[in-house]
């Protein structure tokens, strides 16, 4: 699986090498999206835009980093809470990060992190 990183040039806290196949980044929030393989049989790819702050889809705000897998089978979602599927813009939106973890291992997508929650 590829792994690509785009806007390189904006600072966002990295705590592991890529290497390792996990890579913490700071972030406020994260959409989730996909794009449909070349060939028809094929796997798709996953993007992750992170943001530094809540709901970036209702301002059409650009993510100040987009990490982007290719052959990816599937995307999963440990220990987040406070996540919204947007049906109109086919995409998911994990807000209130304080850090996010991407763990890639073959053609699986694991993101983790913390969240500080607003109180009730």
């Amino acid at each position: 699986m590829s792994l690509f990183i785009r806007n390189e040039a904006i600072s966002i806290y990295i705590t592991s090498a890529l290497g390792k196949s996990m890579v913490a980044y700071k972030a406020k929030s994260v959409t989730i999206s996909r794009k449909p393989a070349e060939k028809k049989d094929g796997t798709w790819s996953a993007f992750i835009g992170l943001f530094d702050e809540n709901n970036p889809h209702l301002k059409a705000k650009a993510p100040i980093k987009v990490v982007e897998m290719k052959g990816v089978e599937k995307v999963r979602i440990r220990d987040l809470r406070n996540i919204s599927y947007y049906l109109m813009g086919n995409d998911i939106v994990i807000n209130n990060l304080v850090e996010l973890n991407i763990d890639v291992k073959e053609n699986i997508v694991t993101l983790s992190g913390k969240q500080e929650l607003p109180q009730k």
